[in-house]
């Protein structure tokens, strides 16, 4: 069995199961405003960590949806982004001409996020492409890019919960955390 360095007693709530919550129901919202009614949504799950951001917000769109999973990995088993973008499974349909919404759990170096709008500008050229993210982490930025929408904007925190984890672990916590120096 693996002894963590960092238990979840030690955990700092960021934002709880409620909070999130409203906040997803309100992105979900401001997302199908931003797109005719009557036409439909490629979801785009980025795994693991924001399957569970995911899961939640498309339960509050009333457009029809088409959901697809990619992943890719720039931590590893670190706590900061390792600026090394691994592409571990990027199969999709044909998105060309479609309204797409990337979904991400956070938005911190700003590579993944430039790495995933550019690969979908060039490759899918998308109707409209939007990107969210639950977390926005401005201080971390490398790249000059924003989310078109997002839940919270952080510190240099190290988060983990709702999706987002700490060498594979605490995803299953249904809140936000960060573990204090």
């Amino acid at each position: 069995m693996m002894t963590l360095d960092k238990k979840v007693e030690d955990l700092k709530v960021l934002f709880s199961e409620t909070e999130l919550q409203s906040k997803i129901k309100e992105l979900a919202t401001a997302i199908e405003n931003d797109i005719p009614e009557d036409e439909e949504i490629y979801v785009i799950c980025v795994l693991k960590g924001s399957v569970m951001f995911c899961a939640d917000l498309v339960k509050h769109f009333k457009h029809p949806i088409q959901m697809e999973f990619i992943r890719i990995s720039s931590y590893g088993h670190e706590t900061r982004s390792t600026n090394n973008l691994q592409a571990i499974d990027l199969t999709l349909p044909d998105l060309h001409n479609k309204n797409v919404v990337i979904v991400e759990d956070i938005i911190d170096t700003g590579l993944t996020a430039r790495f995933l709008t550019d690969l979908f500008k060039i490759k899918h050229q998308p109707k409209k492409l939007l990107f969210v993210s639950l977390l926005n982490k401005k201080c971390a930025r490398q790249i000059d890019i924003e989310p078109d929408f997002f839940g919270y904007e952080i510190d240099d925190k190290f988060v983990v919960g709702y999706g987002l984890d700490y060498k594979g672990y605490y995803r299953n916590l249904p809140y936000i955390g960060y573990f204090p120096c």
